[in-house]
């Protein structure tokens, strides 16, 4: 498939590099597709599918990613977030624990005493978060489930009856686990209409393109970059991510993290969900699981992918043009003159700002009133400014403050009058912010 959405550039090489992955993995025949569910053992072992949705909400793909299979553990971080969004993060934490078990997906892993399960992403845990969705019955539960994958992968999402009959037909451990929470009391459900509506949300029918576009849901915030529909609240995508991150991958999550360094999510059908926040989301597909249920071909080509997009969370960008620079006319003097003669420095503030370039900046004028004078007036042109995190502002404002109670007048420049900082007059226009410094206008 090519590029195509909002913004798709005409050349694909972004779908190119997907293209050249799924060859190098192609050939890797190790694993084997699920078999203790009976229906899942149909599954074409030689399919591969990869698809790269960003937040901007371009689409790109290669291979099978069209084909549609069933979401199965790849529905938990959904859920467990529509959980998160009705019960509210305490009492799901209660019921619920966010601790990485070390264990299979399908282990007994409960906490003495209570009954809790470690964490959403195993299997006893997704029964419990599952239970915990508001509805007044089971085929509500489910209803208001369907809607939130859908919402998130951007279009109607159906049911694969077949693999729902055989998923429950063969669910006794499932069963077990949940008469087990039951009986310590952290379930307090219906045990099968809880694992009934749990079978129901695996047996969803969806492609490695939803996946993505799932993914990029949550790196995008909780908004669907193709539809522009807010799904989630973007606290609520924070604290998926951090669970996917540490117990996504099972007893791998701790590998996954030290070699991929991304928020994830696998299925035993062979689907893998990953996500770069604030970048794209990444949907794999490829049945042939190695002997923990993860895609052997999915996550060889998502270590691929991070290392040659250098996307592991941990990884320092290194050097960068400096956020901040003080201009001077012809690179010499103390800045330019304001209307009455007065010194005025321009401090031109670009790209993202946050604490390390806010830091860098705070520093430089503190540096510059210790070792000489602060001009009568500062300006501040955030014309070239991306994003400001708030952490930034308040260290801005409060530098301001601070010289402001020292005499200088300090104003600020944006053109697209966004209001980044509080604490300053600001103007759309340099000139009129340099007239002000001169006592010759007001601030807008």
């Amino acid at each position: 498939m090519t590029a195509s959405g909002p913004g798709a550039p005409s050349f694909d090489p972004i779908g190119d590099a997907l293209v050249r992955l799924r060859a190098e993995f192609l050939d890797d025949d190790r694993g084997s597709v699920a078999g203790y569910i009976p229906q899942l053992a149909t599954a074409d072992p030689d399919e591969f599918g990869l698809a790269l949705v960003g937040v901007a909400g371009s689409v790109y793909g290669a291979g099978e990613a069209d084909r549609t299979f069933t979401i199965q553990s790849i529905s938990k971080p959904f859920t467990y977030a529509l959980a998160l969004t009705d019960v509210g993060v305490d009492d799901v934490l209660e019921r619920v624990g966010v601790e990485p078990s070390g264990e299979a997906f399908n282990a007994i892993s409960l906490e003495p005493g209570t009954g809790r399960p470690s964490n959403p992403m195993i299997n006893a845990g997704a029964i419990l978060t599952t239970s915990l969705v508001r509805a007044a019955g089971p085929v509500e539960r489910f209803e208001r489930i369907l809607d939130v994958l859908s919402r998130c992968a951007g279009r109607p999402l159906g049911v694969d009856d077949a693999v729902f009959r055989s998923e429950r037909d063969t669910g006794d451990r499932n069963r077990a686990l949940a008469y087990l929470m039951r009986s310590a009391g952290s379930l307090t459900a219906d045990v099968e209409s809880a694992v009934d509506t749990y079978f129901r949300q695996c047996s969803v029918l969806v492609t490695a393109v939803d996946l993505a576009t799932m993914a990029a849901t949550l790196a995008n915030g909780g908004v669907n970059p193709r539809t522009g529909e807010e799904v989630l609240e973007p606290s609520v995508t924070e604290q998926v991510l951090t669970v996917m991150a540490t117990c996504g991958m099972y007893d791998f999550s701790g590998e996954w993290l030290f070699r991929v360094g991304l928020p994830a999510k696998s299925g035993v059908s062979g689907g893998i969900v990953a996500v770069s926040p604030s970048q794209f989301g990444i949907g794999l597909y490829s049945p042939r699981l190695d002997e923990r249920g993860n895609s052997v071909r999915g996550v060889a080509a998502s270590q691929a992918i991070s290392d040659r997009f250098t996307l592991h969370l941990m990884h320092q960008v290194g050097r960068s043009a400096p956020s901040f620079e003080r201009v001077a006319p012809d690179g010499a003097g103390p800045g330019p003159a304001g209307a009455e003669g007065r010194d005025v420095a321009v401090l031109v503030v670009q790209g993202y700002l946050e604490f390390a370039s806010a830091e860098q900046a705070l520093l430089a004028l503190r540096t510059r009133a210790r070792d000489t004078e602060l001009p009568g007036a500062l300006v501040i042109d955030l014309d070239h400014v991306t994003r400001c995190h708030p952490v930034a502002a308040a260290l801005l404002d409060a530098m301001i403050g601070e010289i402001e109670a020292g005499g200088v007048t300090v104003v600020t420049v944006d053109r697209r009058g966004r209001r980044l900082l509080a604490s300053s007059g600001e103007f759309t226009a340099r000139a009129d912010a340099l007239a002000l410094c001169g006592g010759g206008a007001t601030p807008a």
